[in-house]
């Protein structure tokens, strides 16, 4: 079971900064990626960054040049972290960080934190 801690939501103004954390604890699992989506109210969740295991990295066209994800490995977990500059209102919204992968190649899942509220407002 891969268990999904996520920090470094918060209030933050128009053009301001965060940085959202997350730790997976992985065990036996092999990620396939890693990434952080997003849920504003009344909307269906987006991807915002992923990265999979050849380091190659996608972002929603909205945060590119705003947003930087990274990862790296401990020795039974992952850590994923993403820097949000120029904050706008529309990216107020839940985090959440997301892992794909498998314990064996016929056993592919997908494991979710509880997510972290973002919300940018002056």
């Amino acid at each position: 079971q891969v268990q999904l801690v996520e920090s470094g939501g918060g209030l933050v103004q128009p053009g301001g900064s965060l940085t959202l954390s997350c730790t997976a604890s992985l065990g036996d699992f092999t990620v396939v990626h890693v990434g952080w989506y997003r849920q504003a109210p009344a909307t269906q969740r987006e991807m915002v960054a992923r990265i999979d295991r050849e380091e190659n990295i996608d972002y929603l066209d909205s945060v590119k040049g705003r947003f930087t994800v990274s990862r790296g490995y401990g020795l039974t977990a992952v850590y994923l972290q993403m820097k949000m500059d120029s904050l706008k209102s529309e990216d107020t919204a839940v985090y959440y960080c997301n892992v794909y992968g498998y314990v064996t190649l016929n056993d592919r899942r997908e494991y979710w934190g509880k997510g972290t509220q973002v919300t940018v407002s002056s």
